[in-house]
């Protein structure tokens, strides 16, 4: 038993550990000369013409959202764009609203859908109509940095063989503990991650909430999964699996909403959980293609958090009948990896300091982190499993966004 907790323990410190030192790399090879830029590189001179791009929109009972989402979309610091609004059979008032803004600025335009189709749906109708071979991609209650398209464009213009960029989603909900613990996963958790898989040579997933497409690209692989409860982390795959390149720009940022009640937390955690494990499991294949090798530590990490996870669960409930509760956690290491978390949370907030504002006291809520988080994750994970291998092929994505928390 005292071996089995060792490995469990181990794990995670080992995972911390190695996403620190490539997150440090990505900063030291792309990020450290552009830290404290302003101006979004695209718009510099030696990087020729901008190309125009289309911003997409899905928005779906977003009435209450569209105001700031719309104002910042059409106010991009970009010289050729149209903003393409698509209403996914909203059963609210966001249909008159839309259609009262595409009336006052002609560069929006906007595509209704008889009914609720899901995101996936809702976004390859917004492409299919789009102008442009760019497509700017952000959710109905996001709202875009005026730079963020020129730090993303550039990527595109210079490499042809890159099909995506993500951009950094940002917290704009943080009066509660929940919310400032969340602005804290997002800078010091997920954006530390992606820089690390991007030293990897791709991305578990480009954020659903900001990125920016080559449209040429996504009908190549036949634009997104109308079936996959997370679409993003779907194209990513698939985008990737056929050959093409992504990767991921600090500089890129949107403000989102986040839930702040368990209720609403637990209810996205369990989506993002279900839908990232379809993924995994419909490329477990990849191990059969030696020229997609390079993408098996992406596929690795997320089978070995499930094994942790039901690693863990079945140490439990085997250490209580035996009445050594304590039995999984081997003296010392419970601070070793208190340790290794302190550091890759020093380490994030150092890093994401130029694109927010006090993160520093944020980093003092983080110590409720694990508590929290880690518990909700976990049971998570441990649902998904039997409900994806349960789900119906062939039914279609769809859900209500939760609860988008207090809003500063």
């Amino acid at each position: 038993m005292a071996q089995l907790g060792l490995v469990l323990i181990a794990y995670p410190v080992l995972m911390a550990t190695g996403w620190v030192l490539l997150a440090l790399v990505f900063f030291l090879r792309r990020e450290r000369q552009e830290r404290w830029l302003a101006l979004p590189p695209a718009l510099l001179p030696e990087l020729g013409e901008p190309a125009p791009v289309s911003v997409l929109i899905p928005c779906f009972n977003e009435a209450s959202n569209l105001t700031e989402t719309l104002q910042s979309a059409l106010q991009l610091r970009w010289p050729d764009f149209e903003v393409i609004a698509i209403n996914d059979g909203s059963r609210d008032d966001t249909g008159a609203q839309l259609e009262a803004w595409a009336a006052a600025h002609p560069r929006l335009r906007v595509v209704h859908l008889a009914r609720n189709q899901g995101k996936a749906l809702a976004l390859r109708a917004g492409a299919l109509v789009a102008r442009h071979e760019w497509l700017v991609c952000i959710d109905g209650d996001a709202r875009l940095h005026p730079d963020a398209v020129g730090w993303m464009v550039r990527h595109l213009q210079r490499n042809p063989r890159l099909a995506a960029v993500t951009g950094n989603p940002r917290i704009r909900n943080r009066t509660t503990l929940l919310g400032r613990l969340q602005v804290g996963e997002f800078s010091m958790i997920i954006g530390l991650i992606k820089r690390a898989q991007s030293v990897l040579g791709g991305l578990f997933c480009v954020s659903g909430v900001i990125a920016t497409f080559r449209r040429s690209a996504l009908h190549g692989v036949g634009f997104w999964n109308p079936d996959c409860l997370t679409e993003d982390i779907d194209i990513t795959w698939r985008l990737q699996r056929a050959g093409w390149q992504v990767t991921y720009e600090p500089h890129a940022l949107v403000w989102i909403l986040m839930p702040e009640t368990l209720a609403g937390l637990w209810k996205q955690r369990l989506r993002w959980a279900e839908g990232g494990l379809q993924v995994v499991l419909a490329n477990l294949d990849l191990g059969a293609k030696p020229r997609q090798w390079h993408l098996v530590p992406l596929l690795l990490e997320p089978l070995l958090s499930l094994a942790w996870a039901y690693g863990i669960a079945l140490g439990g409930v085997t250490a209580l009948v035996m009445g050594q509760p304590w039995a999984l956690v081997p003296h010392g290491w419970g601070l070793v990896l208190l340790l290794i978390c302190v550091l890759q949370f020093s380490v994030s907030l150092w890093m994401d300091q130029p694109y927010d504002k006090g993160l520093a006291r944020i980093g003092f809520w983080m110590i409720w982190y694990p508590l929290a988080f880690w518990l909700i994750t976990f049971c998570a994970a441990l649902l998904a499993l039997p409900r994806v291998l349960l789900r119906r092929p062939g039914v279609r994505a769809r859900w209500t966004s939760p609860d988008r928390g207090v809003r500063s």
